[in-house]
């Protein structure tokens, strides 16, 4: 394709929520993949259109909302439109538009207020409307339901159809990809856009639809906060991933095997690359939230150390840091996301790794095991590569075998943790390091 310029347009009434962040990540993808803005083409735009013409619920905090959602997610927009700003644009083709005789200003009674009110009307034809739409395929509608339906208020107050309508237009969208709940919209706009090009007012329209599918809970109902229609806002601070996060809404209504691949973890570049519209499923698309923490697990386990580290020291203030190194395997074992460490940090899950337990003589039973524990782990090397659970637990396996796994293993296990449940005991000796491991040792025994 030589060119694709789409508009991701979100109303500032609300913060951004799931369903718009994947509507936006498809346009993104799409506006991406087909020529821009680093391919040879560089024609190719992602739009994003603010549209606050509702100025009493339009809110500059949802507006920064959006705003921030899409930084965070990584989508970077080519162009930004206020259509509050654009208000003398829509009167001067309103105006145009009732000169030509495509509309007309009409009389409607008000009830709450037993007066008549002007409105705008469009003059339709009450024909049926065809379009393609990439997903859906061939799509047939006849207007004559609508009549000669509103699109403005006055002048000064054009209504959603309209806007949307004469943007596009001067924007040069080529393609409308937005959710299946707005095709019951799109014959009104075609026929504004029609009306538009009969009057000599605009270009007859080449656009192209793709109409993606609704967001379900998993019983296949509507998408509520209960299975996790939330603002995005909220799975950035329970410490969710930007990178999983995208992964994941790329997976509501498209799928990577679809385009051949085995693998499901694909960087962003990776889904420019693969995305293809066309292969977008028509039936409803299901959050599963259990999915979205098998992601996000994944590509925690794949942060870079350094950046693993900083995310971890947040959870564990004043904590060792070459402790917190050693046992970063652990923890990304044990959560799904960063918030899981607040509860755990909270609760004492970890503490045993820091600083050495209380212990409780009815929990360690019979310590006389931990002298022979002493002597084997004491002939083991100081370095963290000599002093590793593999090798801690070779020291004393044949041991534990001889004498009895469970009344070896069990001292050592509550002298290192002082729980009846923690981690592996030499998992727990590597982590704290050979010294402190001997001191605890020494410690229960003497207990």
């Amino acid at each position: 394709m030589e060119k694709a310029v789409v508009r991701f347009a979100p109303s500032p009434t609300g913060n951004l929520h799931i369903g718009g962040a994947r509507t936006a990540l498809f346009n993104y993808l799409f506006a991406r993949k087909n020529g821009g803005p680093s391919s040879e083409l560089g024609a190719s735009k992602f739009i994003l259109r603010i549209e606050d013409t509702d100025k009493e619920r339009s809110k500059p905090e949802y507006e920064q909302n959006i705003l921030d959602g899409l930084k965070w997610l990584g989508l970077e927009y080519d162009e930004i439109y206020y259509q509050s700003k654009r208000t003398a644009i829509y009167r001067e083709y309103l105006e145009k538009l009732i000169e030509n005789g495509g509309a007309y200003v009409s009389k409607e009674e008000v009830k709450e207020a037993g007066q008549r009110a002007e409105v705008i009307r469009l003059k339709n034809q009450g024909k049926k409307i065809t379009f393609q739409d990439l997903i859906r395929g061939e799509v047939e509608m006849d207007t004559a339901d609508l009549g000669d339906f509103v699109i403005a208020k006055d002048l000064e107050t054009p209504i959603f159809h309209f806007t949307n309508v004469v943007d596009d237009l001067l924007m040069g969208i080529t393609h409308i990809i937005r959710g299946e709940d707005h095709i019951s919209n799109t014959p009104r706009q075609i026929l504004i856009g029609e009306a538009l090009a009969a009057n000599g007012l605009a270009p007859v329209s080449e656009l192209a639809y793709a109409h993606i599918p609704l967001i379900l809970a998993p019983d296949r109902s509507k998408l509520s906060k209960r299975h996790g229609a939330v603002a995005l806002t909220e799975y950035k601070e329970d410490g969710y991933l930007p990178a999983a996060l995208i992964n994941f809404l790329a997976t509501l209504g498209w799928s990577p095997q679809a385009a051949g691949l085995e693998q499901e973890i694909l960087s962003l570049e990776e889904l420019i690359k693969y995305f293809q519209l066309e292969q977008v499923q028509k039936s409803g698309a299901i959050f599963n939230l259990e999915k979205l923490d098998w992601f996000n697990r994944e590509y925690i386990k794949r942060l870079p150390e350094v950046e693993l580290l900083a995310e971890i020291k947040k959870h564990f203030p004043n904590r060792d840091e070459k402790v917190l190194r050693r046992l970063l395997p652990e923890i990304t074992s044990r959560i799904k996301n960063f918030a899981d460490l607040n509860e755990q940090s909270g609760s004492g899950e970890w503490d045993y790794f820091f600083e050495a337990p209380e212990l409780a003589k009815e929990l360690l039973r019979d310590p006389a095991p931990l002298s022979q524990i002493i002597k084997l782990i004491s002939d083991l090397g100081e370095s963290e590569v000599d002093f590793t659970a593999e090798k801690i637990k070779t020291a004393i396996w044949d041991y534990a075998t001889s004498e009895g796994r469970g009344k070896v293993l069990w001292p050592m296990r509550v002298a290192l943790s002082g729980r009846a449940q923690s981690a592996d005991p030499f998992t727990i000796a590597a982590i704290i390091g050979k010294e402190e491991t001997i001191k605890r040792l020494t410690h229960a025994l003497n207990f």
